[in-house]
């Protein structure tokens, strides 16, 4: 399984990737070890993530998301934390 993940940084952007184990990924980012952006602006949150078969749909998926704007990667965090 293939997941897409957003997460919240300190400076309180919002950086998607796709990891195979979400929590892993993000301690890794925390840690200073995963993409160059989350080396600058350390992520503090998990916000959303999203699963997939296989990696090629997740990353299709991971391109859509990062194309949108702040308000449609929020609307998106928002229609599934209020389910």
């Amino acid at each position: 399984m293939y997941y897409v993940y957003i997460l919240l940084c300190k400076n309180k952007s919002l950086y998607t990737g796709v990891a195979i184990d979400v929590q892993k990924r993000f301690e890794e980012h925390k840690a200073k070890k995963g993409a160059k952006y989350t080396r600058s602006f350390v992520p503090v949150r998990i916000l959303y993530k999203e699963s997939f078969s296989n990696r090629s749909d997740a990353q299709k998926r991971e391109m859509q998301i990062k194309g949108w704007g702040r308000k449609e990667k929020l609307n998106l965090i928002k229609s599934v934390t209020s389910l």
